[in-house]
């Protein structure tokens, strides 16, 4: 009996035990979960190495910053004047917070209740920061045809294109232009004054952005624009009408394949390169600049009727295949593809940076003097290949004024 008895309560005894660490449990648990209280935004900081990891008065778009408060851990969304900012929680503590500022901020069209606030959710409440946040000064990206005749429709694209001041295209004033709804693009005319190249300028009220390069300039850095500078000693189809290519600026090229099978590289079959002699590339006083400093331009016109699917143009020094870069617009970066159009002419821009061993895929070339030599002085070519496995069935592409130009200023 007495074994019974103490078996009944030393039951009641764990029973007992086991209820008070389940209780000290949820209380700790409750405890923890006290503290997850609403977040506190106190500062915002710029994020950069010490000593520049310093308080801000305000922010600008596309700018990382570091949020300094309590209970910032879980966090859900973070809204710059109502627009969603990029972050990962997994990098927050409570007391500091890091968030890239989104690039694009309609800042006109912000209600204004959102306009200077920085909103943060958490999985355990929210709260509202007012803080300055500014349109920065604009950047120009590009024109969208830097050859355009006067009077054709043109668009500068870039950033920030807010409160607008003044557009100033070649050297002419623009006072009609209309600047798209998140400040990305300005459309226009090309102005019935332009007579001879010049930069494009954007002044508004956080400041002014001017292109390195000129619009309407047939003559800085061309290689060859199939009427006053011919440099190359053979190659495809030449011709100048408008009603094939409208919109072109005297005579230009124009490259063309039929049923290309699958990895058929014979560029130097009729029709699918521009071969062009020595010429300039970088002024010799810049042979030393940063590849990306420097640029090989030139237009292009790819009809709706034969939409550009596969193949890709490479562009190559003097013959050579030890650096290649390469164009094709179809190719996404996802892996998908999108047929390719034009309306009109329009610019493309690569870069000396995008010069590629292993047909453009490989290690980036070191220099401008390794890609070009010492001189700054060689040859050119352009080529239409097919370098997939899908055959070529139809490739037709206009390409005019081909040049190298300064694209930023270092």
């Amino acid at each position: 009996m007495k074994k019974s008895n103490y078996h009944i309560k030393s039951c009641l005894l764990l029973a007992l035990l086991a209820t008070i660490v389940f209780i000290q449990s949820g209380c700790k648990k409750d405890a923890s979960s006290s503290s997850k209280g609403t977040p506190v935004i106190t500062a915002i900081r710029n994020y950069v190495a010490h000593p520049g990891d310093s308080l801000l008065t305000s922010v600008g778009t596309g700018q990382w910053v570091v949020i300094s408060g309590k209970n910032l851990k879980g966090a859900l969304a973070i809204n710059f004047d109502g627009v969603k900012a990029s972050f990962n929680d997994a990098w927050f503590s409570d007391t500091s917070a890091i968030a890239l500022i989104p690039a694009v901020i309609a800042f006109p069209s912000v209600p204004s209740d959102k306009l200077n606030t920085i909103q943060y959710i958490t999985n355990h409440g929210q709260t509202t920061f007012s803080f300055p946040i500014v349109a920065p000064a604009p950047t120009i990206s590009g024109i969208s045809d830097e050859s355009a005749n006067p009077g054709d429709s043109v668009k500068i694209n870039g950033l920030s294109f807010f409160f607008i001041k003044s557009v100033n295209y070649g050297g002419v004033d623009i006072t009609s232009y209309k600047p798209s709804n998140d400040g990305t693009s300005i459309s226009l005319a090309v102005p019935a004054g332009l007579t001879k190249g010049g930069p494009v300028t954007v002044t508004t009220k956080s400041g002014t952005a001017t292109t390195t390069y000129n619009v309407h300039d047939f003559v800085t850095g061309v290689f060859c624009n199939w009427d006053n500078i011919n440099t190359y000693p053979w190659g495809s189809d030449t011709q100048n009408s408008s009603a094939d290519f409208p919109g072109n600026t005297g005579y230009y090229n124009v490259l063309t394949a039929t049923n290309l099978t699958p990895f058929d590289n014979a560029w130097y079959n009729g029709g699918r390169g521009v071969n062009m002699n020595g010429a300039q590339w970088v002024p010799a006083a810049d042979i030393g600049a940063s590849l990306d400093s420097y640029a090989v331009k030139f237009e292009i016109s790819v009809p709706k009727t034969t939409p550009w699917v596969n193949g890709t143009i490479y562009v190559a020094v003097n013959y050579g295949f030890t650096y290649i870069a390469t164009y094709a617009p179809w190719k996404n970066a996802s892996g998908s593809s999108t047929p390719f159009t034009t309306t009109g002419w329009q610019t493309v821009t690569i870069p000396l940076s995008s010069f590629r061993t292993n047909n453009g895929t490989g290690t980036q070339v070191a220099s401008i003097t390794d890609l070009i030599g010492a001189s700054g002085n060689n040859g050119m070519n352009i080529w239409y290949m097919n370098d997939g496995a899908t055959p070529v069935k139809s490739f037709k592409m206009a390409i005019d004024n081909i040049r190298v130009v300064k694209i930023k200023l270092k």
